[in-house]
């Protein structure tokens, strides 16, 4: 703080660990932790007297992450003596205004998916927007100090305190890129806090903590990472091009970056992500070292889902009702077919996580109940242990995981204002 920021944010969500916190409306971090950084920051940011600002609040910004963002704020504020005006810009997304943006043409789709139809506007649990600076510029200008987004561009809080500043959208975007994951352009990596100064042609990155340090290979390596293209950067509004940046130390800590641009979009546009109900889950975690069966374990494994199936079939659990996986650790079990070391030797042991997805909890678990019996139990050619073929770590074995969901919809939506679909309320605490 001694380094006299003008704003602390941070970044709260992601799409990353997959759409059930979407769909369920829970976070992916621990309440505790959550509120132990959210305190340093709050308190940091009233004594400084700056806004402190967190995009994608709770982890996917829909609603409920919101509205849990919001209490641990002001459970922090009561213990802390705070009052401060904050502002909620609302993420979510209603079914009437998807379908008339459907209708009037304005939706595009994405991650190669059909177009938006109300169909699956219907069968959606939960659909947010991705805003851009627009909406964080407007609760500043409302004297807002604390802000809770719903889900938000990554870089956009921060890209939000520099434009407004009077600064160009390039290094104000490009300041946000490397603000977004907290310290990772720093080494040695670990979460931790980074600082970034904008000028008018250019940003520099330092960690405020001096055990960490940025260099030119450690910023460019950040640069790359959650991008398709490596220079080119689409964010709500326009494009963020770093072709032809430079990448240089000022000192051993601290990195300047220059030379990047921005190109506004004619039409501006807002991402769309949303997430349907695919049924109910169950899994178990099991392994084995027999080195006779890891030898035929492709055989085995062929022949545990028929057996599988004609079991439920035997106990009245349709054909199609259910889908099992079966993930194979220590040999291909991250990258499936595509993993290119897939035959180079026999490894001493396996591990594997079966899963079943099935309309309900009490298919999911029946199917999955049989298929881990079936992999224990089932018999092979050579073999000699007459117990068990696996190791189960934990007991119970069968892990029910609840509701399973899938994201529906990755698309953009033309807007005339950046701001109409990202409703603000504000209050004092």
């Amino acid at each position: 703080m001694e380094a006299a920021p003008h704003v602390i944010g941070a970044d709260g969500g992601s799409t990353d660990p997959g759409p059930h916190y979407l769909g369920s409306g829970t976070g992916f971090c621990a309440r505790l932790s959550v509120k132990r950084d959210l305190r340093l920051m709050l308190l940091a940011a009233m004594a400084a007297r700056i806004p402190c600002i967190i995009g994608t609040a709770g982890g996917a910004g829909g609603e409920p992450h919101l509205q849990d963002t919001a209490a641990l704020v002001r459970e922090i504020a009561r213990e802390e003596g705070l009052t401060f005006r904050m502002a909620l810009i609302h993420a979510e997304q209603d079914a009437a205004t998807l379908k008339a943006a459907v209708a009037a043409g304005r939706t595009k789709a994405l991650a190669k998916l059909p177009p938006l139809d109300d169909a699956t506007i219907d069968r959606a649990v939960r659909v947010v927007g991705m805003m851009g600076p627009e909406p964080i510029i407007r609760a500043l200008d409302a004297g807002a100090q604390v802000i809770l987004c719903g889900r938000s561009s990554d870089p956009a809080q921060w890209a939000a305190v520099a434009i407004r500043a009077g600064l160009p959208p390039a290094p104000s975007w490009y300041a946000g890129k490397m603000l977004e994951c907290g310290a990772e352009p720093a080494v040695p990596k670990e979460p931790d806090c980074l600082l970034v100064t904008v000028r008018d042609d250019h940003v520099v990155c330092e960690p405020p903590n001096p055990v960490r340090r940025c260099t030119p290979l450690s910023v460019s390596n950040f640069a790359l990472h959650e991008n398709a293209s490596p220079i080119r950067h689409v964010e709500p509004g326009g494009i963020l091009d770093t072709a032809d940046i430079s990448i240089d130390a000022v000192t051993d800590r601290a990195v300047r970056v220059g030379g990047m641009r921005w190109t506004s979009s004619p039409t501006y546009t807002v991402k769309l992500e949303g997430v349907e109900l695919n049924g109910h889950r169950t899994m178990t975690v099991c392994g084995t070292r027999d080195p006779v069966l890891i030898g035929q374990i492709d055989s085995y494994l062929a022949a545990h889902r028929d057996r599988v199936a004609a079991r439920a079939a035997a106990i009245g659990v349709r054909a199609g009702s259910w889908r099992l996986a079966v993930r194979t650790y220590g040999r291909d079990g991250v990258m499936a077919d595509w993993e290119p070391e897939r035959d180079a030797g026999s490894p001493h042991e396996l591990g594997f996580v079966l899963e079943v997805v099935a309309a309900d909890q009490e298919t999911a678990n029946t199917v999955l109940a049989v298929a881990r019996t079936s992999l224990l139990h089932a018999d092979f050619p050579g073999r000699l242990c007459k117990e068990g073929n696996m190791a189960f770590p934990f007991s119970p074995s069968d892990i029910p995981l609840g509701p399973h969901y899938r994201f529906s919809i990755f698309h953009t939506m033309a807007v005339d204002d950046p701001c109409a679909p990202f409703p603000i309320e504000y209050e004092t605490v």
